[in-house]
């Protein structure tokens, strides 16, 4: 096995383990065991567990950002949200590994890599197009990444509990969402207000 092969074989057996343990339930010596090596050849690849679980995280967050970027190309506001939802359901039904990971905690001294940095990457796709259409509207822009980020986390988190779930499908998930989503943006008021006593 040449020395690109291996790496991606240790990727690969690293990616099921992390999926199936989690970063801390996953050692070193079980990688190695499942490769057929010894521990010295996963640290001379990844320096550790660290560095094959950073590379792991980094590869799966780069497909689901270039799934979700790939996937808006509609020019109708209610249609990019519909592609945008119908990536992230796709990539969790595509690569469930992949996302169990990412939404795993990742360790203490990792500052990428996390399920809310993830977030907060496929937010920043939305919020220029958020950002157009509020502009467009008369709302204030600068509330866009809010925003973004608001309807990121809905669907990430109505995905993670559907991959659990498994029903209804896949189209039906995106068709609620985006009902949810769009008749709900297509309400706001510009300057929203509590109607309760408490002010702050």
């Amino acid at each position: 096995m040449t020395g690109k092969e291996r790496r991606e074989q240790l990727l690969d057996i690293g990616r099921t383990l992390f999926a199936e343990r989690g970063y801390e339930g996953t050692s070193v010596e079980e990688i190695a065991h499942k490769a057929g090596v010894s521990k010295p050849v996963v640290y001379e690849h990844f320096g550790g567990k660290e560095g094959l679980y950073a590379v792991v995280v980094d590869r799966e967050m780069r497909r689901l950002l270039d799934m979700v970027t790939g996937a808006l190309t509609a020019g109708h506001p209610r249609e990019l949200l519909e592609q945008a939802a119908f990536a992230l359901v796709d990539y969790i039904e595509r690569y469930t590994d992949g996302f169990r990971i990412l939404v795993r905690d990742s360790p203490v001294t990792q500052s990428t890599g996390t399920f809310a940095s993830l977030i907060s990457d496929i937010a920043t796709q939305v919020e220029d197009i958020l950002g157009h259409e509020f502009k467009q509207r008369g709302f204030d822009p600068k509330l866009a990444p809010m925003y973004a980020q608001a309807l990121v986390g809905m669907v990430a988190l109505t995905g993670q509990w559907w991959l659990d779930a498994q029903r209804p499908d896949k189209a039906e998930v995106v068709a609620h969402l985006v009902n949810l989503s769009w008749n709900g943006l297509s309400g706001l008021e510009p300057r929203p207000r509590l109607i309760g006593h408490r002010k702050n």
